[in-house]
């Protein structure tokens, strides 16, 4: 029997294959060259600094919770989220699982002014990483879980070829060794991704581990820890563990108000510094 993952790279490889048809790789390269240069914003150098390294999600649905915010905008949300001072946002480009698309990626991008972009999304083909760039992206996610570690270090390299930053999301001290000098960021992702659950307790034992691999590197990625967070004491407790950013979307978007939310949470985490 399938599990989620399974059931999701199937589905994206679908879809993949149906754009790559509608819009050729040659077809591609030849618009990449054609459009303008951009200033990248880096997503390590504004959660290096943050000093809260809060990463705001946009984010309308969840595979295994269904739908959060189904009547929600990214062109009013994620504005109000860099006003409240996120140091990055991160937008779905899924539709069928999270309710999300590209054009909301193109919308963030265009309805901001200095917040690093993260285009969250399950990549299962190098076709992608183009189709980042195309739609404004700053930075894109590699999941471990669903690719080779020769993919994940060839894909985060013509990340960087085109401009953009990478974060690798790993779930266990076995993916580590996906790691490569083209990643920017290193998430630790609390969920299990074979059942959807949420703990902390993977992201206790891995941090002394990942601590150790990355003092032997001449370029260390920022480590961020995500899902399941909504509270200071958490944060607190995985800062104390060298976690330097923190990834969160479901918390805000169940919210009256996501961006205020936000806002009282950095407040929250700022008091903490001035003591």
């Amino acid at each position: 029997m399938k599990d989620i993952l399974d059931w999701i790279r199937d589905e994206k490889l679908a879809e993949v294959s149906r754009r790559k048809m509608e819009l050729p790789v040659e077809a591609m390269h030849h618009a990449l060259a054609k459009k303008p240069r951009r200033d990248v914003r880096s997503l390590s150098h504004s959660l290096r600094a943050s000093r809260t390294g809060i990463i705001a999600e946009f984010k309308r649905k969840s595979p295994s919770k269904g739908w959060i915010a189904p009547d929600a905008l990214v062109g009013d949300i994620v504005p109000k989220y860099e006003h409240a001072g996120a140091s990055a946002c991160s937008v779905l480009g899924d539709k069928h699982f999270f309710g999300g698309s590209m054009e909301d990626v193109r919308r963030a991008r265009q309805a901001t002014s200095h917040v690093p972009i993260l285009y969250k999304e399950f990549l299962v083909n190098a076709y992608q990483v183009y189709e980042a760039r195309m739609i404004g992206a700053d930075a894109i996610l590699l999941i471990a879980a669903l690719l080779s570690p020769e993919d994940c270090r060839e894909w985060a390299k013509l990340a960087n070829s085109l401009g953009l930053e990478v974060l690798l999301e790993v779930h266990s001290l076995d993916e580590l060794e996906y790691l490569n000098p083209h990643v920017q960021v290193l998430g630790v992702n609390n969920r299990d991704l074979h059942t959807f659950t949420t703990g902390l307790a993977e992201a206790e034992r891995m941090a002394k581990e990942i601590q150790d691999r990355l003092a032997g590197m001449a370029q260390k990625p920022v480590l961020i820890s995500e899902s399941g967070l909504k509270d200071a004491h958490t944060i607190r407790r995985l800062r104390q563990m060298g976690y330097e950013g923190f990834l969160i979307g479901e918390y805000f978007m169940r919210q009256v108000s996501p961006a205020e939310t936000l806002h009282e949470l950095i407040q929250a985490l700022e008091s903490d510094e001035a003591r």
